[in-house]
């Protein structure tokens, strides 16, 4: 799959909602806590970032493995009409609101376009256009409309097509394929695992080791990808994967990845 334009994150088209419509904590992945609705102390007030280049360095690792799909430019620039919620104060609570069901429905949009782009799922093709075009009206609401959006229904329905396009795209894998779907298996020691076609949808995978794992046509949907070893893992073709799945991982040259997905800069 390619990357649809419109789901990849656009900072310079953003009011820096990531940086201020979020909370965090104090962690190995942020240096203060912040809360929900208060700008970072490091948005500058160009809405960038004052500390980009050194976020890992500075404590902030966490910022740098987010991906909002793309929901930051288009609150921005077509929920709110380019109205910056610095000039209109009026309109931030609501803008700060808006902005994660707005990332949800981006999400579900990138897994509809992963499913509806592989020729194994043709039959679905259909239904995969039709919910598309649902979501895609949805994020071209009034903000109303989006605050009153049932992201969790929404999820469980799509949810149900997208399980049903794994199983045609997975089947393309011969043979009885392994399901760690929901499993625990933080630290678990897959080096050089086949696990073409399997299912590690929800899958905690925090800290473990995938070093040279076959990963093509995995379902990764869902799967915490935090600190896991994918140097010189094969995910071409991989099921659902993000860029903050990526992001979050290790990897290094070797590590092969799907068309729609960039090799991280701090990847060795």
């Amino acid at each position: 799959m390619r990357a649809p334009e419109n789901l990849l994150a656009d900072c310079g088209s953003c009011f820096g909602l990531c940086c201020v419509a979020l909370p965090f904590a104090r962690s190995s992945d942020f240096a203060v806590d912040k809360a929900a609705g208060e700008p970072c102390r490091n948005l500058r007030q160009d809405s960038r970032c004052g500390i980009h280049s050194t976020l890992r360095e500075k404590g902030f690792a966490g910022c740098t493995v987010y991906d909002c799909f793309g929901a930051g430019q288009q609150v921005s620039q077509s929920t709110f009409a380019g109205r910056d919620w610095r000039e209109q104060p009026s309109n931030s609570s609501e803008m700060f609101a808006v902005f994660p069901i707005m990332r949800d429905l981006h999400e579900l949009l990138w897994y509809l376009a992963d499913a509806r782009d592989r020729d194994a799922t043709a039959s679905l093709h259909v239904r995969l256009s039709s919910d598309n075009a649902e979501l895609h009206a949805l994020t071209e609401s009034p903000p109303d409309v989006l605050l009153s959006v049932d992201v969790s229904g929404l999820r469980s329905r799509i949810n149900e097509v997208l399980l049903e396009a794994s199983d045609l795209v997975r089947a393309e894998v011969k043979g009885k394929k392994k399901n760690y779907r929901g499993r625990d298996l933080m630290g678990a020691q897959l080096a050089g695992a086949n696990l073409r076609g399997a299912s590690l949808r929800g899958t905690y995978l925090i800290g473990a080791t995938l070093r040279g794992a076959d990963l093509r046509l995995t379902d990764l949907i869902g799967a915490d990808l935090r600190g896991t070893d994918l140097r010189g893992a094969d995910l071409r073709g991989s099921l659902y994967a993000t860029q903050f799945q990526i992001d979050a991982a290790r990897g290094d040259r070797a590590t092969r990845l799907p068309e729609s997905l960039t090799r991280p800069s701090h990847w060795t």
